[in-house]
């Protein structure tokens, strides 16, 4: 039986040079941003 994967992509590709991302989802802002320690965040 085939194993399901959800889609990856990497960091790197939606970042760029950037440390903060704007994510539009139904209408609204979130932000995914990368801390000093590396982690992602995501905020409203």
């Amino acid at each position: 039986m085939k194993e399901i994967k959800d889609k990856q992509i990497d960091s790197k590709e939606i970042f760029d040079k950037e440390k903060s991302i704007e994510i539009i989802h139904d209408g609204q802002s979130y932000y995914l941003k990368i801390t000093k320690a590396n982690k992602l965040i995501l905020t409203k």
